[in-house]
């Protein structure tokens, strides 16, 4: 299926990047070394699927589908049944495609968090912070992550060993160079959410559900204009959109460097938004940026 193969090397973690040939699909996505493999599927506007195969058991879970078209043609070409739908959230442009889906796969199980009771079209399953899900023998552990939505969990699979790192499936929570804006949520709650992912170890994937990447970087240069970790990742973000390369992935030690919405309690960034407090700090910058 490959044709052009690189490797990315993150520490003592390998991927490697593959570009598959599904009959014109164009979807890109990320093979693990170990037996997951993540695709990665760009629908609507901006909105990225995630759909996980286990190809010894030809079994797949998938997160967030918004549509459900995109998906059943990976799986139809994969020969995989669907045996999970992981939801982080209710919003239609994560849950579009769940009826479809279990019309195909009858049998696949609906994950949710149980603050989304009611909100999830075909939720079984009502996940809290620090309860489990698995697939394909890897464990996610739940963070209940409220602010964007009032029941926004994540799901953190740990790494497995010293070949592999984490992979945090965060929706709508943490972007490359931003956060989510505040539908349901506080500021405090979003604050201490985005705090829980910020101990995760650096070396952790974040796969965020939107490509917002460039704009974000548009906006964070206007707040610290004079930062080159900020200057150097908009070039970066900049020149793979001008190719239309996809900026998700990125990385939790990434973003720690680069995204003012987890620096809130950043002497550097309370001094520019006038304020000393951690929790104003992120209000004002979050408030800045649904104006921008």
């Amino acid at each position: 299926m490959a044709t052009d193969t690189q490797y990315l090397e993150i520490g003592r973690s390998y991927y490697k990047l593959i570009e598959p040939s599904l009959e014109g699909l164009g979807r890109r996505f990320l093979k693990k070394i170990n037996k997951v493999e993540i695709y990665r599927i760009p629908v609507l506007t901006n909105n990225y699927i995630f759909l996980l195969h286990d190809p010894e058991n030809n079994t797949s879970a998938v997160i967030d589908p918004a549509e459900a078209k995109p998906v059943l043609a990976y799986l139809e070409k994969l020969d995989a049944k669907l045996v999970a739908i992981f939801n982080t959230h209710h919003h239609w442009d994560h849950v579009g495609g769940n009826e479809e889906l279990l019309r195909k796969f009858p049998q696949a199980r609906v994950y949710g968090g149980v603050e989304d009771r009611g909100r999830i079209p075909g939720q079984q399953v009502y996940l809290q912070e620090g309860e489990h899900v698995t697939f394909a023998n890897r464990k996610a552990e739940i963070f209940f992550v409220p602010g964007h939505t009032k029941g926004h969990i994540a799901y953190y699979f740990p790494p497995t060993n010293t070949e592999t790192v984490g992979e945090l499936f965060c929706g709508d929570t943490i972007f490359a160079g931003g956060c989510g804006r505040l539908f349901e949520g506080t500021p405090t709650q979003m604050v201490n959410s985005l705090g829980k992912l910020r101990k995760l170890p650096e070396e952790t994937r974040i796969w965020c559900a939107h490509e917002y990447t460039l704009t974000n970087f548009e906006f964070a240069l206007t707040i610290t204009p004079d930062n080159p970790n900020i200057q150097n990742r908009y070039q970066e973000v900049k020149q793979a959109r001008e190719k239309q390369e996809a900026t998700i992935p990125t990385w939790l030690g990434v973003e720690k460097q680069t995204n003012l919405f987890l620096q809130w309690d950043d002497p550097a960034l309370q001094s520019a938004m006038g304020v000393s407090d951690p929790v104003r700090t992120f209000a004002r910058l979050r408030g800045k940026k649904d104006q921008f």
